[in-house]
């Protein structure tokens, strides 16, 4: 199974956010990799070149690769709505995403990890596929077996529900998801338009 595994604080830098999350080496060096890094460029950024960096931003932030991106855009721009917004809802209704947004995992990466290794459930069976897109009204929980591992127990002990479309249950270590949440909920910077015009040249 495909997946970026090269340094994750050069991306940060790279985009001038940390977009894998807290991180101490980005807070340390928050200016672009290189020799040349700290020296502000005077070549201005194409628009073209604006609107890679935004869709490299949004590939690298949700785990996805070159081609899972396309086929999800293009899923996106077949359903009925904005294009851009109906991406990000696809975005965050991928398994390995709402296993992050209910606190199971401390990140993307992480909760791609717990999947695969079928430590998760949708709807009482087991799936271990990351790029799942889960529907409104499904149950993803940890596997009964595998609640008491430490990393889990953990990661819900500092838990708490934060996304309206998400309804946590601490008890039975489940979450429901609810609906697709709205544009102005999900709380990464991210500026889809910019994507979808990238697309349409």
């Amino acid at each position: 199974m495909a997946r970026y595994i090269g340094p994750k604080t050069k991306i940060a830098r790279k985009f001038g956010e940390p977009i894998y999350g807290p991180d101490k080496y980005f807070e340390r060096k928050n200016h672009p990799p290189g020799q040349h890094g700290t020296v502000r460029r005077r070549r201005k950024i194409s628009e073209y070149g604006i609107q890679l960096k935004e869709k490299q931003k949004v590939k690298y932030t949700y785990g996805l690769l070159e081609r899972q991106f396309h086929n999800l855009f293009k899923k996106a721009n077949s359903m009925k709505g904005r294009t851009g917004e109906n991406l990000l809802l696809l975005l965050e209704s991928r398994l390995d995403n709402i296993v992050f947004r209910m606190g199971i995992a401390p990140s993307r990466q992480a909760a791609r990890q717990l999947v695969t290794h079928r430590h998760i459930t949708v709807d009482g069976k087991i799936c271990n596929i990351p790029s799942a897109l889960i529907r409104p009204g499904s149950l993803v929980a940890v596997r009964e077996r595998s609640k008491n591992l430490e990393v889990i127990q953990e990661n819900i002990s500092r838990t708490v529900s934060k996304y309206p479309w998400i309804e946590w249950d601490v008890a039975s270590v489940s979450g429901k998801f609810l609906n697709y949440p709205e544009r102005t909920e999900i709380p990464e910077p991210i500026n889809e338009q910019l994507i979808v015009e990238l697309y349409s040249k």
